[in-house]
């Protein structure tokens, strides 16, 4: 058994003839024990994604966390199954909490406008969701995994294979990633995620004249992934939110320091715009410019991808009748019957047969189009920062709008809207993290056919989970006033925009300009989807990521000898693996703690809140990424 991933599992080969961790032909690690563990890990991170959601609007991916866990359970319960084992595990983890990292950006919304989740409803909507999305990232699936092999990184796919493979190893990969993982794992403790006891966040604003904003989260996490990602990716991240923050921002906020005392924010009328603070200004009008970038960036991202769907599919079709097991007859069938029963659903929903066939063609083209988006993304920035609010923006903004055109505006319209909404939100959510956890499938040699029945079941699951969980909360989640119980940010915004649409009061002019911006990048030749990314998230998120990739930077151009360099650039993915663990794990215990009121929110003072603590924080995490890689000397002992 080797005792580490090959380099070629990052690229420099064909993907064709890339040769997988586990080479054996009998690569397929199910059971009845793992199916009943892979259940169990799919409701735990479902309803504990979805509360925590809910309540605070932060979501964590549980393909790490659920590598790290599923390889305990594994070798306590079923230990035979070994690493096709485990990678089953980690498979279902991120099947169920994918359901809840889209679903609760939308299904709540019809609660907020005044609505009542139906359960059965939304069970029906959420599991034609997951068999759409599969089999239309099924697809493409060959072309995003196999073909474009080590030109999309995939950086939390490789860190759950490291994960995954040290977990088997031991040795170097094991003890690297044993120290990310208790870099990160520390750091989160220290910080407001835990117990709060040193601030995270370094944060300067500027002046009245030119208003701008600069901040960096010390996320141990985020910088892992920015070290898997490397600096092209992160750079051109940062660029968007550079663009953002130092430019569109502070340009708005200087014209509405002009505006008269009578003016208010277009969806706040208690705050006067000339009074915008930049966070404000940030959140009502810039965030808008980041949906209409991704909303074009969809559009021409899917428009590429057209030659590969038809080729994809025909591939399909051609295999149905080999004797190849890895045949996508499940993905073909899945993404029929997503097809055809989504209009027979919607006329259930609806009771309108055009209102049925209008919006479930909508919705078909709309979630089509951010699924492969959404799979895409997997392959850049990886699931955990994948934009599927700003993509179900997007997609909203245009289903309201035709809802509108044909007259269909009342509360009743909207609940529908918001359900057909749930299937596109849902798709998208799960599309991306299909296709990240086949590209582990792939990395580690497991079989194809096997992921995606385990994968689905979880998802199955995780739906019903999810569905139950906000009925079950639907009378908390009405109460509103100055500190409500749930805080619901994702989903206030989608109940704000709908209602805005349907009223005509939305900010039309900052979308346009941002699909406006997106064809002067695509023009550029620059990846619209990543600017747009860069743009929308907050530049406390892209800025860590960049730090993260200089830090990989750094040692590649420390290093001249080849081998060496080779060396310390795995021991560093692996290492970020860990920091991307730890900090994913430790994050989502903090996360439930606080949201059980378990630990109460704490809010560092003094020094220990300051900017400068933030900094000290910094300078201890890059310093503990670099030392352990610097001091891998030549003549250490290879595995």
């Amino acid at each position: 058994m080797k005792k580490r991933l090959s380099q070629s599992a990052y690229g420099g080969v064909d993907g064709n003839k890339y040769v997988p961790y586990v080479t054996d032909k009998n690569n397929k690690g199910g059971s009845s024990t793992i199916m009943i563990m892979g259940a169990i890990l799919a409701v735990i991170f479902a309803a504990s994604t979805a509360y925590s959601g809910m309540k605070a609007g932060l979501t964590v991916a549980a393909g790490i966390p659920g590598s790290i866990i599923g390889s305990g359970m594994v070798g306590v319960f079923a230990k035979k199954k070994g690493i096709l084992g485990k990678n089953l595990l980690q498979g279902m983890s991120s099947g169920g909490e994918s359901i809840a990292s889209g679903m609760i950006y939308v299904l709540p919304a019809i609660i907020i406008i005044g609505g009542k989740v139906n359960f059965i409803a939304g069970i029906a909507v959420g599991a034609l969701a997951v068999l759409f999305a599969i089999g239309s990232a099924s697809l493409v699936q060959n072309y995003l995994v196999v073909e474009e092999h080590g030109k999309l990184v995939y950086p939390e796919s490789m860190a759950i294979s490291e994960a995954l493979v040290a977990s088997e190893a031991g040795g170097d990969s094991l003890k690297f990633m044993g120290i990310g993982f208790g870099i990160g794992g520390i750091l989160t403790i220290l910080t407001t995620q835990v117990f709060g006891w040193v601030n995270s966040m370094i944060t300067y604003v500027g002046s009245s004249f030119y208003r701008w904003k600069m901040s960096t989260e010390v996320n141990p996490m985020l910088a892992g992934i920015g070290f898997v990602v490397g600096l092209e990716v992160a750079l051109v991240m940062f660029a968007g939110s550079v663009l953002s923050n130092f430019a569109i921002t502070p340009l708005i906020a200087y014209f509405t320091q002009m505006a008269g005392s009578s003016s208010h924010v277009w969806n706040d009328a208690a705050v006067s715009v000339s009074q915008m603070s930049v966070d404000q200004v940030a959140g009502s009008y810039s965030k808008y410019i980041g949906a209409g970038m991704m909303l074009c960036g969809g559009i021409v991202g899917a428009v590429k991808l057209i030659p590969v769907i038809i080729t994809s599919v025909k591939k399909t079709l051609n295999a149905r009748n080999s004797e190849d097991s890895e045949k996508n007859t499940l993905g073909i069938w899945a993404l029929l019957i997503g097809t055809i029963a989504i209009f027979v659903v919607g006329f259930f929903i609806s009771g309108n047969f055009l209102m049925a066939i209008v919006a479930g063609i909508l919705s078909l083209l709309l979630a089509l189009l951010f699924v492969i988006v959404s799979a895409r993304l997997a392959g850049t920035i990886g699931c955990s920062n994948a934009p599927v609010s700003g993509m179900t923006i997007a997609s909203l903004v245009i289903m309201t709008l035709v809802f509108v055109i044909f007259g269909w505006t009342n509360t009743q319209h909207s609940e529908i809207l918001l359900l057909f909404g749930v299937f596109i939100v849902t798709a998208i959510s799960v599309g991306g993290a299909y296709m990240q956890t086949q590209k582990v499938n792939y990395v580690i040699g497991g079989n194809n056919n096997e992921m995606m029945k385990y994968f689905m079941i979880a998802a199955m699951i995780g739906v019903i989970v999810v569905v139950g969980t906000t009925v079950i909360l639907e009378p908390q989640l009405r109460i509103t006033g100055s500190n409500p119980p749930f805080g619901m940010p994702q989903a206030n915004l989608i109940a704000t925009l709908t209602s805005g649409i349907m009223s005509g009061n939305l900010p039309w002019i900052m979308i346009i300009v941002g699909v406006v911006m997106a064809l002067v990048c695509w023009m550029l030749g620059l990846s619209i989807m990543t600017v747009a990314l860069g743009f929308y998230l907050p530049m406390s998120t892209t800025s860590i990521i960049l730090v993260g990739a200089l830090v990989k930077l750094l040692i590649e151009n420390s290093t001249k000898e080849k081998e060496l360099k080779e060396r310390r650039v795995q021991s560093g993915v692996s290492l970020s693996s860990g920091l991307i663990a730890g900090g994913s794990i430790i994050g989502l215990i903090g996360i439930i703690l606080h949201v059980t009121g378990v630990l109460g929110d704490v809010t560092p003072g003094g020094f220990a809140g300051s900017n400068e603590m933030g900094l000290i924080l910094l300078v201890v995490l890059v310093v503990s990424m670099i030392l352990p890689l610097i001091n891998i000397k030549k003549d250490t002992k290879t595995e």
